[in-house]
């Protein structure tokens, strides 16, 4: 008996491949695969050439449709500033509420495609939430973030870490000197920005809170360093990172740091990031947020 060619059993075709195109586009935004071979193996998944780059852009798009505060929100003022560091001038990203308040200030360090739309977007984030918001871009020394994310990852891998470290503890210094800040300054930091907010808050006298998303942790031997209140998200799912835990807590304990440890259950590495569809977790996305802005208000605040 020939094959029927049934509505249903082309709707089932279509979920898998609509599946393995998803799975292609996770594999090339998180970094496993380069922009040529992810053009090469969407070219086969579509059909051809022209398919495969009609699709990009719907892909691609997800980035503007994440957006949750518009770069021209009315109740902000945002703008590229320069503070002082480790390598010379670092640019940074401000944002904060159009009043002449002193608020806390919070310093964002992005993931490791560097300063983009989304870490600008929620540093805006906080800034409505009536923090003195800046995201510094890490890449500053090697000419800035560029558009290209596979370019970014690569330049990232190129630098120094120590002088990293430092450019951001410069941020935090800069942050709480500024004439509008209240005094006391935390650090927020997500996936390679989250191992760098570890790593501030070792580092840092001047940062009183710390909010690491599923980063690297510092070695066990540093932890007794951290004076800061530290509060760690972590994701079910993410083996590699969630490894270091143990370690990580009981040297916290035996130092006497004083944290707060969640794991969201059924999430993925880099489930805040909200323009990726694949990794995005709706649910521990805002329960993390929740917690993250009562964290940097009761501690920063009060």
């Amino acid at each position: 008996m020939g094959h029927s060619d049934t509505p249903e059993s082309k709707k089932k075709r279509g979920k898998i491949m609509n599946a393995k195109i998803t799975d292609l586009y996770e594999a090339y935004i998180l970094g496993v695969i380069n922009r040529r071979k992810f053009i090469k193996q969407l070219t086969l998944l579509a059909g051809g050439t022209a398919a495969a780059y009609a699709l990009i852009p719907l892909l691609e798009n997800r980035v503007a449709r994440a957006e949750m505060v518009p770069v021209d929100d009315s109740r902000l003022f945002t703008g590229t500033i320069q503070y002082p560091a480790a390598t010379g001038p670092v640019q940074g990203y401000l944002a904060r509420l159009k009043d002449d308040a002193k608020r806390p200030g919070v310093v964002v360090i992005h993931e490791n495609r560097g300063l983009n739309s989304h870490i600008k977007d929620v540093n805006r984030r906080l800034a409505l939430e009536g923090f003195l918001a800046m995201a510094p871009d890490a890449l500053s020394p090697l000419g800035g973030t560029p558009k290209d994310p596979d370019q970014a990852r690569s330049m990232i891998n190129s630098l120094d870490m120590t002088s990293t470290i430092n450019n951001f503890t410069a941020a935090v210094k800069y942050l709480k000197t500024h004439p509008q800040t209240a005094g006391k300054v935390g650090v927020v930091g997500f996936c390679w920005g989250g191992a760098m907010a570890n790593q501030v808050a070792v580092k840092s006298s001047d940062v009183t809170a710390a909010v690491p998303y599923y980063g690297r942790q510092p070695a066990s031997q540093d932890v007794p360093k951290i004076k800061a209140s530290l509060l760690l998200h972590y994701a079910g799912l993410d083996e590699r990172i969630n490894a270091g835990i143990p370690a990580f807590e009981s040297a916290l304990k035996k130092a006497s740091v004083d944290y707060r440890i969640y794991m969201y259950e059924g999430a993925n590495h880099a489930f805040n990031n909200d323009t990726n569809a694949e990794r995005y977790h709706k649910d521990a996305a805002g329960l993390a947020w929740k917690r993250t802005v009562s964290f940097l208000s009761e501690k920063l605040k009060e």
